[in-house]
This record gives C-alpha cells, sequence and structure tokens, in this order.
C-alpha cells in the first residue's frame, strides 16, 4: 500500500466521506495513544461503516504516494 500522509487522509475524509470534524478529531486523538490507524479507530468507534472502511483501503491502495525526504 502506498505511503499516504495523514493529512490527505482526512482530506479524504472530509471531502469524500462528508465525516464531521469531530468525528476525526476524536480518532486523532486516539490515535495519538494507540497509534492504531484512523479508518480502523473511527470503525471501532461506530463512527463509519465497514463498507466505508473497504472504501477507504480501496483509496488508500490507488492514491498517490506521498514522498518526504
Amino acid at each position: 500500500m502506498p505511503a499516504i500522509s495523514q493529512n490527505h487522509l482526512i482530506e479524504y475524509l472530509q471531502t469524500e466521506l462528508a465525516l464531521p470534524s469531530g468525528a476525526i478529531e476524536l480518532a486523532m486523538r486516539q490515535h495519538s495513544v494507540t497509534g492504531g490507524p484512523l479508518h480502523i479507530i473511527l470503525w471501532q468507534h461506530g463512527l463509519i461503516t465497514i463498507e466505508q472502511v473497504a472504501q477507504i483501503f480501496d483509496w488508500l491502495e490507488t492514491s498517490t504516494p506521498v514522498l518526504t525526504s
């Protein structure tokens, strides 16, 4: 899976899935504690469906990786 920046994932969650900022903020706080993937944290908290998780995985698979130097 390509390396996608967290900012690109958050942008996708906001624009494509129309997730409220509060849901993303909750996942970000949990991510800072557990280090788990944002989309899985969102699903574990019931903030996205399993279908949306699959959609995110599809997006992650086909997205252009972010190059870091």
